[in-house]
C-alpha cells in the first residue's frame, strides 16, 4: 500500500527505529492524484472522528484537510485567497448552509 505521507514522518519513523521504504513523487499527474487520496483519506478521518471523538481530535482533523487543500492549490498554483473569492461569491450566489436546509428527494 501506497500513501502520501508528512514530509517529516519518515525522520520521525527513524527515530523509533523502524525503517521507511519511500519514494519521492516527480510526476505532477502523480502527485496530484496522491493528494486526491489523501484528501479522500483525511474527510473520512474528519467524519469518524466527528462522530466519535473530542472536538480538539476533529478540529486536528479539519486541520489535515486544510493542509492537503493548500498543497493542492500550491501544486496548481491557484491562489487561496482566489478559493475564499470563489466560495464568498457563490455564497452571496446561492447561499451557504447556516439554515439547515435538507432537500427531501
Amino acid at each position: 500500500m501506497k500513501k502520501l505521507i508528512r514530509d517529516k514522518i519518515p525522520a520521525i519513523m527513524i527515530n523509533n527505529n523502524k525503517k521507511p521504504h519511500t519514494e519521492i513523487l516527480t510526476n505532477d499527474d502523480e502527485y496530484l492524484t496522491a493528494l486526491n487520496n489523501k484528501l479522500i483519506e483525511e474527510t473520512n478521518e474528519y467524519i469518524e472522528s466527528s462522530l466519535t471523538n473530542s472536538d480538539m481530535h476533529t478540529q486536528e482533523e479539519l486541520a489535515d484537510i486544510l493542509e492537503v487543500i493548500d498543497t493542492i492549490c500550491k501544486l496548481k498554483k491557484y491562489s487561496m485567497s482566489n478559493i475564499i473569492r470563489y466560495k464568498l461569491h457563490k455564497k452571496q450566489k446561492r447561499g451557504g448552509f447556516d439554515q439547515r436546509i435538507l432537500l427531501k428527494i
